[in-house]
């Protein structure tokens, strides 16, 4: 389990996982051992019914992540993880809850995107339902994916973020923390998805967010590979239009000359005269009102 703490974003199926099980079995009471083995057994080929007794108890343990690790969670089926997900989701506090979405419905739901190139229709719904306890949804699962994820995983998860109702805090502090990542296709879409739902961000991410986007001008290269950013996608210039639209009113002039070198170095024919008109033309309008 240690292991496995220490190294939260790899894969479980680069541990040697029966000996990590075998490990954890030994500490335990034989009576325990067997029950959860037959709880996992019982799990893996579960896809309707009633689930056992003794697994609606483990948010009551006090050692439950070693409990649950004997289930082997990484074998369970598509259906007993919506069902735990439903579970934990309803009883655990926001750490459990942030441990489970982490150390089980990440490393699941990413498995099953690389093994079929689609997310299972009840993988999908246990990640809406993890929605629902947000500060643990974020910690656990979306921060840790938006570092390194695939456009395809980015493309299936933002789908759900764009369906679901998040809380503004909560949205607005993934997306400052979003702004600290190495620039990524995944990371670049979650700030498009999270810029799209409207929200009245606090001054600090819309400071936060300014910088951000300063960091891939010619001054604010140094963190950056050169060969990745001579041609930015078309996502990131969405991004940006996106941002410059929902809070036009709320960026200053000191940091519109900083947006303005921005699209200077980092130009798109069709999506960079839509940002200026939106953050230029916006000073005309309001004098023309006066």
């Amino acid at each position: 389990m240690q292991k496995m703490n220490t190294n939260q974003q790899k894969d479980m199926n680069n541990y040697d996982i029966d000996e990590l099980e075998q490990g954890v079995a030994s500490t335990m009471n034989r009576k325990v051992v067997h029950v959860y083995r037959g709880v996992g057994q019982y799990l893996e080929h579960y896809r309707s019914g009633k689930i056992p007794k003794a697994f609606k108890v483990i948010p009551l343990l006090a050692n439950w992540e070693d409990v649950l690790f004997l289930s082997k969670p990484h074998k369970w089926s598509p259906q007993a993880m919506f069902e735990a997900c439903k579970i934990f989701t309803s009883n655990f506090n926001a750490q459990m809850a942030q441990r489970f979405f982490n150390l089980v419905l990440l490393p699941a739901v990413r498995s099953n995107i690389e093994q079929y190139k689609k997310l299972n229709y009840h993988l999908y719904m246990a990640v809406k339902k993890a929605v629902f306890k947000p500060n643990a949804f974020f910690k656990g699962f979306l921060l840790p994916l938006a570092q390194d994820c695939s456009s395809r995983e980015a493309a299936i998860i933002g789908s759900i973020l764009i369906k679901v109702s998040l809380p503004v805090l909560h949205a607005s502090a993934a997306l400052l923390k979003m702004t600290e990542y190495d620039y990524s296709i995944g990371t670049s879409y979650f700030v498009k998805v999270l810029l799209g739902k409207n929200y009245a961000l606090p001054t600090v991410v819309v400071d936060g967010l300014v910088e951000y986007f300063y960091s891939f001008s010619e001054e604010g290269l140094e963190e950056y590979d050169q060969d990745e950013l001579n041609s930015m996608p078309v996502l990131w210039h969405q991004s940006l239009l996106i941002f410059c639209q929902k809070y036009k009113r709320y960026i200053n002039d000191e940091q519109k000359k900083k947006l303005k070198l921005v699209m200077r170095v980092r130009f798109n024919k069709s999506i960079t005269p839509e940002i200026r008109k939106e953050l230029f033309d916006l000073k005309a309008a309001d004098e023309m009102m006066d």
